[in-house]
């Protein structure tokens, strides 16, 4: 936490009602309040994230379609979700900043308004007025705007969970704002495909998606009034004496663990954007159709939901953030090179529906926890600073792979039982990129499991400063 939200934490209580902060021996004597507002906030945060997600693959299970529908080629397609990766590698660096010096609440709105007017401009530019020359310039201009709105809410959920929940509630937290964002993919892989086959129209769905992005912008506005919670939840809210966001940034790059989970889990978040992007189009060439391709995704997105509640409240009990991980990352590099292999094969649904389900119990469950060891060995650099670098990470190496990826593509010889609609342009070879994909994931976990070792600074900083015989927290504050 930044010196702002500290002051105001401290300063929004009256004198009658501050606890005092030291007990004399060094240690916190601090009356603790949880709220139950914190709940509201995190279900605005939830909805957003879910939203932009949604916004972000609205595209990506009906690429071929799209194509056709706009009159451009598939990797114009592709970088409507593309964009998302550019604009985060430019903007998250003012995002982590602004999460951390300007507070939770002003991102929040921010990015709840980015992401409705970005869904609005989308819809905007296929009506039938527009020209047809202006019809993809202002979709993707609607999408620039949404990926603007990205890093405030992928960001926000370690900020919310130091800022609102206690240490035995964090980690949960934290699961439940970051797992609206897959939630959100699944919706996209789901919906994206049926609407398209039931209504034959574009625009329809765009303004489906539009409406719980104008709801969550109503909700963040009106509803999310308050910098910080007027009494802090947990010990280090108030030890906490955070750099300033360059300081901060020069002690994450001399940080040794941080900067191999930098590398190491950013690499996992490219490979895992890159398999959502181009799920598709890999298993189209193979006979496998667009729905089949929305199931496959959802069954992955569903069971790392599943999963990532499991070890939420496994990890807040325990504490193990490294274990976790490094076992997580394992299994889901065996789940990558499952997918590589049995998507190149036909008639093989059960198999292939089998390996996406295990690429998502594991890759995506694994994020939150992974961000929470992120603040843990980075402590007491900012939140949103800690893990939003890496984010930046990932999508650096999201941009890099999905070019390299297409750049391994081949024209496809024989396109007997393709399924792909490609207005026109040859289908694509996917099986080297796809084992090139899963190389790349095996690759960050080897390293990752075989480099990374830390202690866990905050929760050490947490012990030292409040042990249980002088700490008193008060459940549901404003009853």
């Amino acid at each position: 936490m930044d010196e702002r939200d500290r002051e105001a934490l401290i300063g929004s209580k009256t004198e009658s009602d501050r606890a005092p902060l030291s007990d004399g021996g060094g240690h916190i004597a601090a009356k603790f309040t949880l709220y139950k507002r914190r709940w509201f906030i995190l279900f605005v945060l939830c909805l957003l994230n879910c939203s932009n997600a949604v916004l972000w693959l609205t595209f990506a299970p009906v690429a071929d379609q799209t194509a056709e529908y706009l009159k451009v080629s598939l990797d114009l397609v592709n970088w409507l979700s593309l964009v998302y990766m550019v604009v985060a590698i430019f903007f998250s660096f003012i995002t982590t900043w602004m999460l951390d010096s300007l507070g939770l609440r002003f991102s929040l709105i921010l990015g709840s308004w980015l992401n409705m007017l970005g869904s609005v401009l989308r819809v905007v530019g296929v009506l039938s007025w527009i020209p047809q020359w202006a019809v993809f310039p202002m979709v993707m201009g609607g999408q620039t705007l949404c990926a603007l709105a990205q890093p405030l809410v992928i960001f926000a959920p370690t900020k919310l969970a130091a800022l609102w929940f206690p240490d035995d509630q964090r980690a949960t937290a934290n699961t439940i704002a970051s797992m609206a964002n897959p939630l959100g993919m699944l919706f996209a892989n789901i919906f994206s495909p049926m609407i398209i086959h039931y209504s034959s129209n574009l625009l329809m769905l765009l303004i489906i998606y539009a409406i719980p992005a104008t709801i969550a912008c109503f909700l963040a506005t009106v509803g999310i009034r308050e910098r910080v919670p007027p009494t802090p939840p947990s010990a280090s809210v108030v030890t906490s004496s955070t750099e300033p966001f360059l300081q901060g940034v020069k002690l994450l790059l001399k940080n040794k663990a941080y900067m191999i989970l930098l590398v190491c889990f950013g690499s996992g978040i490219g490979v895992f954007t890159c398999f959502y992007t181009l799920l598709e189009q890999i298993l189209c060439i193979n006979g496998y159709s667009n729905d089949f391709a929305g199931v496959c995704g959802a069954c992955s997105i569903v069971f790392g939901v599943a999963g990532a509640g499991v070890l939420g409240l496994y990890v807040d009990k325990t504490k193990h953030f490294t274990e976790v991980t490094k076992i997580s990352m394992c299994l889901t590099s065996l789940g990558c090179i499952a997918f590589a292999v049995v998507s190149q094969l036909r008639d093989m649904k059960v198999a292939v529906g089998t390996a996406c389900a295990w690429f998502g119990l594991f890759g995506c469950s694994v994020y939150p926890i992974a961000m929470e060891l992120g603040v843990e060995c980075s402590y007491p650099v900012g939140e949103a600073t800690s893990s939003g670098l890496i984010f930046i990470s990932g999508q650096i190496q999201s941009v890099i792979y999905m070019v390299l990826l297409q750049a391994l593509t081949k024209p496809l010889t024989d396109s007997t039982v393709s399924v792909c609609v490609t207005g026109g342009e040859a289908d694509l070879n996917w099986t080297v990129p796809a084992l090139v994909m899963a190389g790349l994931c095996t690759v960050g976990t080897c390293c990752f499991v075989l480099f990374f070792h830390t202690d866990y600074r905050r929760l050490r900083a947490e012990a030292a400063a409040s042990p249980k015989n002088v700490t008193d927290r008060t459940r549901e504050g404003d009853t």
